[in-house]
């Protein structure tokens, strides 16, 4: 049976909201504080998990958690949206991974990463639960484990003749063999210039900005270039052609986890046999739910609710 297979981080997420960000040495006061259950990886699979319920493509997840109290947490948590966690190892020796999120008035973010049992799943540790990849039809990775492991899994993943969905979050520089061994690169703006070694900046991608650094990556290797341009929509260019999807018309309150469900919708849609214009288009929904709730894994939407939007 065809599965989709997510290879990555899963974090505790500390979540604070605030009015605004704080200055270099500035104290501010926040609103509110929560817990929640996130992690690239993990996000990414709970979304799919959550679309796919009731439905033959099953979701499997492979990581790590630390030898703490969040450990179950994290794995019972996918596992109630029907996610597979027999891949999820345990390194009881460091704490499982947290990220520290500010939220401030309007939705944007700003996120800090303590990788916990994320950086200690190796290749050597990926090499123990790497079958669950033999029948997978989609492969999702990300970057917060570490890279030698997320090119294994690229590498396990085409042999097995999965297609993979790389989300270079975050952002990093990647060698052309990694690029080379997916099958989508689906960075957003910020993270788009970051594999070009462009400046950082504030300002939104146009277009045309967006088609030349996709065509700087591939002709870096990568198959497919799908940049994610928040207000913008998101737009493809390479071998499965060129595509631009529009956003749907929403609220922010949290964009934490918008392009992990913008790429869980892509893999849920084109396992169940839609096109990648379809597949596109219902990505792009699932990431306008998501940014309509606050955290991360609480915010991502049904089926039901990405098709009623769709409608509208």
């Amino acid at each position: 049976m065809k599965h989709i297979a997510v290879v990555g981080s899963l974090n505790v997420d500390s979540v604070v909201g605030l009015a605004r960000f704080p200055g270099p040495g500035e104290t501010v006061v926040g609103r509110d504080h929560n817990l929640f259950p996130g992690g690239k990886g993990a996000n990414q699979a709970f979304a799919a998990g959550r679309l796919l319920m009731n439905t033959d493509v099953h979701v499997r997840m492979l990581g790590q958690v630390g030898g703490d109290a969040h450990a179950d947490w994290l794995r019972q948590n996918l596992a109630q949206v029907g996610v597979n966690t027999d891949g999820v190892l345990v390194d009881a020796a460091v704490s499982s991974g947290v990220a520290i999120i500010g939220i401030e008035d309007g939705g944007q973010n700003r996120i800090i990463v303590v990788p916990g049992a994320n950086g200690t799943f190796n290749p050597q540790r990926f090499a123990s639960v790497h079958a669950l990849l033999d029948d997978a039809a989609f492969v999702l990775l990300q970057l917060e484990v570490p890279l030698e492991t997320v090119h294994a899994a690229a590498r396990k993943a085409r042999a097995c003749g999965a297609a993979v969905i790389l989300d270079p979050a975050p952002a990093t520089a990647l060698p052309a063999s990694l690029l080379g061994a997916t099958d989508f690169v689906t960075p957003n703006e910020s993270e788009l210039r970051t594999l070009l070694n462009q400046a950082p900046s504030e300002a939104p991608l146009t277009l045309s900005q967006a088609q030349a650094g996709a065509q700087a990556l591939l002709q870096q290797g990568a198959r497919n270039v799908l940049v994610k341009m928040g207000g913008q929509g998101a737009a493809n260019w390479g071998e499965a052609g060129h595509f631009h999807w529009p956003a749907f018309d929403v609220n922010p309150v949290d964009t934490t986890a918008a392009g992990d469900a913008f790429n869980a919708g892509l893999a849920a849609a084109l396992a169940q046999g839609q096109t990648l214009a379809t597949a596109g288009r219902f990505a792009c929904a699932t990431a306008a739910m998501a940014v309509t709730r606050k955290g991360a894994q609480p915010a991502m939407p049904t089926r039901q609710e990405v098709e009623a939007l769709m409608r509208t």
